[in-house]
């Protein structure tokens, strides 16, 4: 059973030179699918494309917090149209992003509640993006977000902050931070959380597991996370592959037969 990457970044240009040789090779590592995601207007145009190109590939739109300035109401008409192909499953990376002092924190939070909105009149789950913002991107969730299913992609936070997204029904992304030496908040937070609200992810090209860290990140380092989150669990590796694919079917709203990857 293959594992299931539920947040590429493979139209980055880190992939520019080995991209196709790259991405055709991943089910013959035991990888597929893989959801590539968007993180501006024209990343999310790329991994529509991308989605396109191989049966296992499937594409989120959305513009990251740190792309915001600048973006308009057109633009949200253009994800809008993007996520009408058939092999665009959500809206994301979306969220607040309070690591760099720009763009400032009010435009992200404005474009974060407008592209929630959207994901609510396309009835689409979300892709959640959050860095330094734990309680302001908490409480736009909880005030915005009723009846959306999300992903909060690379969870960086604690047990308690772990708890109210998972008591909300949302989904932790977990990846390569989770064997850092000082990953150890995460490592408290997943343990913590049942495995049926954990989805694997690597953000390649970005986060690469140990002992591959500082190294250009990709699916096929995935298994060092699994490897990290079955002795967490208590479970065998198979087991944390079979339950995570299952998840990511469920949030993206997948059926599982629907390819062979």
């Amino acid at each position: 059973m293959n594992i299931f990457d539920t947040h590429v970044h493979y139209d980055d240009e880190a992939f520019a030179q080995d991209r196709e040789e790259l991405v055709s090779s991943l089910p013959l590592y035991g990888i597929g699918p893989v959801c590539d995601i968007g993180s501006s207007v024209a990343s999310s145009r790329a991994a529509a494309d991308l989605a396109d190109a191989y049966p296992f590939v499937y594409a989120a739109v959305g513009v990251h917090p740190s792309e915001t300035e600048g973006l308009t109401e057109a633009d949200m008409e253009t994800l809008k149209e993007l996520y009408a192909r058939p092999k665009v499953v959500a809206v994301g990376e979306i969220g607040l992003d309070y690591h760099w002092p720009e763009p400032g924190r009010e435009l992200q939070k404005k474009w974060f509640v407008r592209q929630l909105q959207l994901a609510r009149e396309l009835s689409a789950p979300v892709v959640i993006h959050s860095r330094d913002a734990a309680q302001d991107t908490l409480d736009i969730v909880q005030s915005e977000g009723q009846g959306l299913t999300m992903d909060i992609h690379c969870f960086s936070y604690g047990k308690e902050l772990a708890r109210e997204y998972l008591n909300l029904g949302h989904y932790l992304g977990v990846g390569g931070v989770l064997t850092f030496k000082n990953g150890k908040k995460l490592r408290e937070a997943v343990t913590y959380a049942p495995l049926s609200q954990i989805l694997l992810e690597t953000d390649c090209p970005y986060l690469s597991p140990e002992p591959l860290r500082g190294r250009r990140n990709s699916s096929l380092n995935l298994p060092y996370v699994v490897t990290a989150l079955a002795a967490l669990k208590g479970v065998s590796e198979e087991e944390v592959v079979r339950v995570t694919r299952e998840n990511a079917f469920r949030f993206y709203r997948l059926e599982p037969d629907s390819l062979k990857a």
